[in-house]
């Protein structure tokens, strides 16, 4: 289990970049921490493997602290592995020696069923004899990725792990690596500004702003109740409108995603169409309601300058 307590950390005493973190991470979970950038989310990634100190609270694996340089001649942790934006390779070797550059040679069978193993866990089997430097960048990311695992850690720490995988792999990369993570009780915590990564894969979400976490909860509680529009915004377009232009009795603004926002035959609320956006499976409609532009999900296209009637579905 990974308890992280009351950390803060800053760059100078004038740049401070985290307050008061506090998160449990237990052994085979999904984390997920999301954020704008430079919210501090590499940052904590970097204290929790022990690449600089923490100036205040701690950080904790079962019962033993976990300390940074000033306590560890190598940085780092040997039950952990760190996977960074700007992933380090050897591009003058082969994928599967970089995958397998830190297994034992003494045996070398076991070592080679280790590394096709998890070549197969990223789809770059058949890459295995390639060198690295004639690779495109999201398959030196999945090369990196099967590096990380080669030596089964207990704790896995991703920063922005798919940020150069083609979408069309993408999905197909998440399952069988979270699949993978999960049947070896593997805990990982991944910085990422893709909900998918967070929504579909992760046990508990935590999002960070003004250095500090602002909500924490299962996907599915953090995306159905969102307390802010900023919270909202990470896993969809999102509407921030006054509950009097809805004719609800209520002060304040009501935070609704386009597919919470019907148009029905008619109603009261009466809205303006100023555009309508081919979404694949859906339309995005643009639309105008007293001077606040609200976004709606629509089976169907609408003309500009439309009237339609809205209702809302919470």
């Amino acid at each position: 289990m990974l308890k992280i307590k009351d950390v803060s950390f800053g760059y100078s005493n004038d740049i401070t970049v985290l307050e008061d973190i506090t998160l449990l991470v237990k052994a085979g979970e999904y984390v997920a921490l999301l954020g704008e950038s430079g919210c501090g989310k590499s940052t904590l990634l970097e204290l929790i493997y022990g690449l600089m100190d923490i100036e205040k609270g701690a950080i904790f694996y079962n019962d033993e602290k976990l300390r940074g340089p000033k306590y560890n001649l190598i940085p780092g942790h040997p039950f952990m592995k760190y996977l960074a934006q700007d992933f380090s390779l050897m591009p003058f070797t082969t994928v599967a020696e970089n995958v397998g550059e830190f297994l034992s040679n003494i045996y070398k069978d076991k070592k080679n069923a280790r590394v096709f193993e998890l070549l197969e866990v990223v789809d770059m089997v058949k890459f295995a004899h390639i060198k690295v430097k004639n690779l495109s960048g999201g398959q030196k990311q999945r090369v990196a990725i099967a590096r990380v695992l080669a030596k089964e850690p207990k704790i896995l720490l991703l920063d922005e792990p798919f940020s150069h995988i083609d979408n069309f792999r993408k999905n197909n990369l998440r399952r069988r690596l979270f699949g993978y993570l999960k049947s070896q009780n593997i805990s990982c915590i991944v910085a990422t500004h893709d909900s998918t990564d967070a929504l579909s894969f992760a046990d508990r979400v935590h999002i960070i702003r003004d250095k500090k976490i602002i909500a924490s909860g299962l996907p599915d509680e953090i995306y159905n109740h969102p307390k802010t529009k900023y919270i909202a915004s990470f896993f969809n377009e999102v509407n921030e409108i006054p509950y009097e232009l809805l004719n609800i009795e209520k002060k304040g603004n009501a935070i609704l995603y386009p597919e919470q926002i019907k148009i029905v035959t008619d109603s009261a609320i009466k809205a303006t169409v100023k555009s309508s956006f081919f979404k694949g499976n859906h339309y995005l409609i643009e639309a105008l309601l007293n001077n606040n532009i609200i976004l709606i999900n629509s089976s169907i296209s609408y003309q500009k300058e439309e009237l339609i009637s809205i209702a809302i579905q919470y």
